[in-house]
């Protein structure tokens, strides 16, 4: 069953009627296919007209959205014979980020990313996709390893930012998130970077400063969440909407400004609507890029992805 947002709520109503029918039908006192045709293609047409212009705060709530298709979705769909390795080596293991070996369209891969987490259990478990220092030493590991035995990176950014507990901050926060960016920028291997849902802060560069960086159509990649900015300039959450506008926090808007190098297209009304539709079309992009990128020198792959970073601003 979908989860609807506010603004479906014309398409929810649509839905809901279609349903009521369908079960009128199913009594079988009434011949009612033409009307529950005409229903389901207004109702399809209203969703493809709602998704063709969305803002950007509609947006972020759909990259928000809690059947969106997570890490693990991906890796599930895309990657085979996935072995999680885990551990920062230093203090503890951080499920906020999960990475590992695996092959991607037959090619060894190191692949990293958030996880959210999918049900009340497992979002707590995840700490909704936030991660610690911790995380994110396990995740300059991961890439050292890679690096060491010239296998191609692949990180899956969807964060709302790195966890800002007084723990973290504690063990280093701000310094765990600037040596992961920079291990991003040492790698001597391809790394291909895709922005799946909310691309937060510092938490999301830390797992994004690559050779190509891709992101979903509704997906959003800011320095601060709308609401986090909102609160500041207006001393309100509830102007996040406005800020989000001001923000140029969108795909398309990101990919003009140079920031994205690539926009995946998702299915009509978003990713959570057809996950399997949107884990294969992120894969086959994934796999152009990396096709590229692979036997590229160490240097090049280097100087190239700093220059990238250099010429933003």
């Amino acid at each position: 069953m979908v989860t609807f947002l506010d603004f479906e709520k014309p398409i929810a109503e649509l839905d809901a009627r279609v349903a009521e029918l369908r079960e009128t039908a199913q009594s079988g006192a009434l011949n009612i296919d033409g009307e529950i045709a005409k229903l389901e293609e207004r109702s399809e047409r209203l969703l493809r007209d709602t998704y063709a212009k969305l803002t950007p705060w509609q947006k972020t709530q759909v990259a928000r959205h809690p059947h969106r298709p997570h890490f693990k979705d991906y890796v599930a769909g895309l990657v085979e014979d996935f072995v999680p390795l885990a551990g920062d080596r230093k203090f503890a293991e951080d499920q906020a980020i999960i990475g590992g070996l695996g092959r991607l369209g037959g090619r060894r891969v190191l692949i990293i990313g958030h996880e959210k987490g999918d049900d009340v259990a497992s979002r707590l478990r995840h700490n909704f996709g936030m991660a610690k220092p911790e995380g994110y030493r396990k995740a300059v590991r991961l890439m050292e390893l890679a690096d060491r035995f010239g296998l191609p990176v692949v990180s899956l950014v969807d964060t709302s930012g790195a966890f800002p507990g007084v723990q973290a901050e504690e063990r280093g926060q701000a310094e765990a998130i600037a040596r992961s960016t920079e291990a991003c920028l040492a790698l001597g291997v391809p790394l291909v970077a895709a922005i799946v849902g909310e691309g937060g802060s510092g938490g999301a560069i830390a797992l994004a400063a690559a050779n190509r960086v891709l992101m979903l159509e509704h997906s959003v990649y800011s320095v601060i969440s709308p609401e986090g900015c909102a609160s500041i300039l207006w001393r309100t959450a509830e102007k996040a909407p406005d800020a989000a506008e001001a923000m140029k926090m969108t795909a398309a808007d990101l990919h003009q400004l140079g920031v994205v190098d690539r926009i995946v297209a998702e299915p009509v009304g978003g990713a959570h609507r057809n996950p399997q539709e949107a884990v294969t079309a992120l894969g086959a992009a994934i796999g152009e890029e990396l096709d590229e990128l692979v036997g590229l020198p160490r240097e090049r792959l280097r100087h190239e992805r700093r220059e990238k970073f250099l010429r933003i601003g």
